[in-house]
């Protein structure tokens, strides 16, 4: 389970050029416009193409749930400036098996930008900072090379082949899996990273406090 501190909707994290947060309500319609995307669709398990109409009301309803009930930590990714548009979304979810998998979406008019690795790092982060969990995990389509190169980008390392099931693709595909340990992790930051999880429990921090810390330690790719 995720702790505490993930579980309230104050709940963000800041990086360079994001702000990545629960998902709220009036977020569905811009969700819709990104997962009505054949592109996208294509390389994800669940979203069905043609997108069934209010299918993203209920994606941001069980979003949020699973937030609450620390079972996963969904997060909508917006620009940090401007008119703060939101662009796509970011998970971690824990699996059947107990396991910690990443997921990620983003619209294909800011592909190629770095924006899905700038999200991937600070959920990362994230994750090996509010836990004690030893690794992550993803997988990506064999046909998606540009969702393997961010994985590389944020040190995942090659894991092996195999088949998934995508329900809304009509059953088994094969993907590559990717897996980033704890230890690899701490080595790739070069310094010392500071135990959250113990923060926590000697006293919550306020909303800005915790974003200032994800800031520090989810630079953009």
């Amino acid at each position: 389970m995720f702790p505490e501190i993930t579980r309230d909707d104050v709940f963000r994290l800041e990086t360079r050029r994001l702000w990545l947060r629960w998902p709220r309500a009036r977020d569905a319609a811009a969700h819709a416009a990104i997962a009505a995307r054949r592109e996208v669709a294509e390389m994800t398990a669940r979203i069905p193409h043609p997108l069934p109409p209010g299918s993203t009301d209920q994606w941001v309803i069980d979003a949020r749930r699973a937030n609450a009930a620390g079972e996963a930590i969904t997060l909508s990714a917006a620009l940090g400036s401007g008119r703060r548009d939101l662009i796509g979304s970011v998970s971690a979810r824990f699996t059947p098996e107990g396991r910690v998998e990443i997921g990620y979406a983003f619209s294909p008019e800011h592909w190629g930008r770095g924006y899905a690795t700038e999200a991937v790092q600070a959920l990362v982060d994230a994750v090996f900072m509010l836990t004690r969990e030893q690794a992550v995990e993803a997988t990506a389509r064999v046909v998606n090379p540009a969702s393997q190169r961010v994985l590389r980008k944020c040190g995942f390392s090659h894991a092996g082949s195999g088949l998934r099931d995508f329900p809304a693709r009509g059953g088994l595909l094969p993907v590559e899996e990717f897996r980033l340990d704890r230890k690899v992790w701490h080595s790739l930051k070069g310094w010392a990273v500071p135990d959250l999880v113990a923060r926590e429990r000697r006293q919550p921090a306020a909303e800005g406090g915790v974003a200032q810390a994800w800031s520090e330690v989810a630079p953009a790719a």
